[in-house]
């Protein structure tokens, strides 16, 4: 309470005695009716807290309810959950989404829903509620409304771009999963070993992603997003810290590089392994600035971040073909 305020200025003794931890030791009788009769009345001063962490706290409540009581409409509410997990895992640059990348990665996925608890949920609330708001705009697709559908006359509408059952981020979960299960395939080790690909490679490919429940119009459509199927399933993957290591090995040999520009390299070879490919862009951003404000160019001379970025885009052209 701002005891500057011209309400609370009155019965300033009262809100100052009450602010001090000591006053609720003991509650008297008196001290109960100077809480009813002189505070309680008065304006209180909070920061308003984030609209969008209280409306995930809503849509986690209506689930957890959902589960309790058996409603038809859980489904649609693990659906939301899961497109709101799908837009963080597209932020993991952002080192507070990367913490929980592992529970966001789970929560797209169906398989963590077999079973799930009211508990289980109550964890999901309490650590990505305060993420959300970092989803960027133009991603917030999600909508809460309680308003009742009301029916009206029907007639069919083709829609030839959407997938009954199947959007971008379940085909990524699905995917993801699929070549986990099947990584021994010699056209995945090439991937993720950063060997060139062949055309049959990229045949097979597809194929595995055909297997994993994709559609075409799907694959075409991740394949025109991420400039070519070897990317797109390299991000999926990831590439083999080993590999990762060899093509950034001139940079690490030696006695030369110091402290910093190993653990500069460290961090893209982290990245790497989590991504599959890297756009320079990345390299004057959070991590990589919190190491150095000036990103590659206050930890390498010029010539030598011109050769990080040539290896990154070696890295990036062995996927595509």
């Amino acid at each position: 309470m701002n005891v500057d305020n011209f309400v609370v200025r009155p019965q300033r003794k009262y809100v100052e005695k009450f602010a001090k931890p000591a006053a609720w030791h003991t509650i008297s009788v008196e001290d109960y009716e100077e809480l009813a009769n002189k505070v309680a009345v008065l304006p209180a001063e909070q920061a308003e807290e984030d609209e969008e962490a209280k409306r995930f706290d809503m849509l986690l409540l209506r689930t957890q309810l959902a589960i309790l009581q058996a409603k038809p409409d859980f489904t649609n509410l693990r659906e939301k959950i899961q497109a709101l997990a799908a837009a963080l895992e597209e932020q993991m640059s952002i080192p507070a989404i990367k913490l929980e990348i592992i529970l966001i990665q789970a929560l797209s996925s169906d398989e963590w829903w077999e079973g799930v608890t009211v508990t289980m949920l109550e964890i999901v609330r309490r650590r990505l509620r305060a993420l959300i708001k970092l989803i960027p705009k133009t991603q917030k697709k999600v909508v809460y409304t309680h308003f009742e559908d009301e029916l009206g006359e029907h007639q069919e509408i083709g829609l030839p771009q959407v997938t009954a059952g199947l959007n971008m981020g379940k085909f990524k979960e699905k995917a993801r999963v699929f070549l986990k299960a099947h990584e021994s395939h010699i056209s995945l080790q090439r991937l993720r070993r950063n060997q060139p690909l062949t055309a049959s490679d990229l045949l097979e490919l597809e194929r595995m992603l055909l297997d994993a429940g994709g559609t075409e119009s799907l694959i075409n459509d991740a394949k025109e997003k991420s400039h070519g199927l070897g990317i797109f399933i390299r991000s999926l993957i990831g590439l083999d810290r080993e590999a990762a290591m060899q093509a950034f090995s001139e940079f690490l040999m030696g006695t030369t590089a110091t402290p910093n520009q190993i653990e500069f390299i460290n961090l893209i070879v982290h990245e790497l392994t989590q991504n599959g490919v890297m756009e320079p862009g990345r390299l004057f951003e959070s991590p990589f600035t919190d190491l150095n404000a000036q990103g590659p160019l206050g930890v390498f001379p010029p010539a030598k971040v011109s050769q990080i970025v040539e290896v990154l885009a070696q890295i990036r052209d062995r996927a595509v073909a």
